[in-house]
């Protein structure tokens, strides 16, 4: 057996291979978790989950300060190995894991204020609640934005008093170890644990009795762990795909419009979760949106190159739609081929002339392309905004309070935003819906979804010389109301 941090080695076990997305160059070989790693790993995991749940709240607070101060002082390698299995510019993986430290520190000072409802009962008890940890939490992340989300989930269920078996994306395999090595130490030996593999590994995890899955990737990877959890009994926390739609309004400057749609379809070479994934622009100001839209297009491909997709699998999917809406009648004003040359490139893509028989308007593209369909009026927008099976976030682009505030009632999406892309305080939370998965993924509420509640209720015993009252009621009537008769 190897060591639960360390590549697997054993002849038996899978491999997995990243090549670096920038030159197609190989970053190296690990080997995939055995199904005897993965029961091993469950095993340590759920034998030093009571000694760590039974630690003063606060003592996991300092350990998580010290394991952001541990990734801090990881930045710059971790960085590197992230632009070398994603190809993400350092400065941008930088940023990333300055997220992930910031998201630490605040989970160890929320998780010893994380506390429990008094409820309203005798002026002789006292009732209230107190959240206990699940147990073992299997944590599968991906490849986008891999140290700031794996952050996230490891400090919500370890600051609450859970184990961690973490999963990172087969994509960034070497990426996971480094940063599962950063953390680990910090904590006592079976708090923490990390496994490599791809798929294959993930449903080993997920089949096992582990008390929470928190995964973060496709929908359909979603899917069938909340579908397996069924059988476990596990509580399952998702955040999936998305296909976020962009509202642009009449009324609104086009060049601002345009520059907030690059910005949200371009960002991380549209590698983002809530990346804006279609365009719907009102008709009154489509000519010029779509222009500024296209120059800022042709900008980033002339001055300031994206970076490459995560493997040429990625983006041969997202060529694909690009290749099928073309063929159904949109046109590419900027980008829309593959270009020659090493690597996963892939141009920031204009589609003009868009409408929903297109792949690219109902499915998640996961790439750097930014397809507009034009709009007669707000309603219109809003009605296709609306349409569609995933449910993750939204933005609306307008200068009436009365359109804002119709959006908000209407979107079924867990996130609406107005007049910005991204952004957000610090603390934020959503529940997506549909196939975007299911949960607080992020925020305050996030250390809820690793804890289930317990009520208590604490009377005080009769003294020894009174003599115990008769009964008045049925006690299950005390609890019922009673309908007239």
């Amino acid at each position: 057996m190897t060591s639960l941090t360390e590549p697997a080695t054993s002849p038996a076990a899978a491999v997995l291979r990243v090549y670096d997305p920038r030159s197609g160059s190989p970053v190296g070989t690990l080997g995939a978790a055995t199904r005897e790693e993965v029961a091993l790993a469950l095993s340590v995991s759920r034998a030093a989950q009571p000694d760590w749940t039974r630690m003063d709240p606060q003592r996991r607070g300092v350990l998580l300060r010290s394991a952001a101060n541990a990734l801090a002082e990881g930045a710059d390698a971790l960085a590197e190995m992230n632009g070398r299995e994603t190809g993400r510019p350092v400065d941008e993986a930088l940023a990333g894991i300055r997220a992930g430290v910031a998201t630490l520190e605040q989970h160890a000072e929320l998780g010893p204020v994380h506390r429990g409802h008094s409820l309203r009962g005798s002026v002789l008890a006292a009732d209230y609640t107190v959240a206990e940890a699940r147990g073992v939490a299997v944590l599968l992340t991906p490849w986008n934005d891999p140290v700031a989300v794996a952050a996230g989930l490891i400090g919500a269920a370890l600051v609450t008093g859970n184990t961690v078996i973490h999963k990172p994306s087969e994509r960034c395999p070497h990426l996971g170890l480094l940063l599962g090595e950063l953390l680990s130490r910090v904590f006592p030996p079976g708090v923490l644990l990390t496994l490599t593999g791809g798929p294959e590994v993930g449903a080993m995890l997920t089949t096992t009795d582990a008390d929470v899955f928190a995964h973060v990737g496709s929908s359909a990877s979603g899917l069938r762990i909340a579908r397996a959890a069924v059988l476990t009994g596990a509580h399952v926390v998702r955040e999936n795909g998305g296909n976020d739609p962009l509202v642009v309004d009449a009324g609104v400057d086009p060049a601002w419009a345009a520059e907030q749609a690059a910005i949200g379809a371009f960002s991380n070479s549209g590698q983002i979760c809530t990346s804006v994934e279609r365009i719907y622009v009102h008709q009154d100001i489509a000519d010029p949106f779509c222009s500024a839209l296209a120059e800022q297009a042709r900008r980033r491909n002339a001055e300031h190159p994206l970076a490459p997709l995560v493997d040429t699998r990625l983006r041969d999917v997202v060529h694909a739609q690009v290749a099928h809406a073309i063929a159904l009648g949109a046109r590419a004003t900027a980008g829309g081929a593959v270009p020659a040359g090493p690597g996963a490139y892939y141009p920031a893509t204009v589609l003009l002339g868009c409408t929903e028989r297109m792949e690219i308007m109902t499915d998640e593209t996961f790439g750097p392309v930014a397809p507009v369909q034009v709009v007669a009026d707000f309603a219109e927008g809003l009605r296709l905004a609306s349409a569609g099976r995933y449910g993750l976030a939204a933005t609306i682009l307008t200068g009436s309070i009365e359109h804002a505030h119709r959006a908000v009632a209407a979107l079924p999406v867990g996130t609406v935003k107005i007049n910005a892309v991204f952004g957000g305080a610090p603390g934020g939370s959503a529940q997506p819906r549909g196939a975007s998965g299911d949960g607080f993924g992020y925020g305050p509420e996030l250390l809820d979804e690793f804890t289930r509640v317990k009520v208590v209720h604490v009377s005080i015993p009769p003294a020894a010389d009174t003599p115990p009252e008769s009964p008045q009621t049925d006690p299950v009537q005390t609890d019922t109301v009673q309908e007239p008769q």
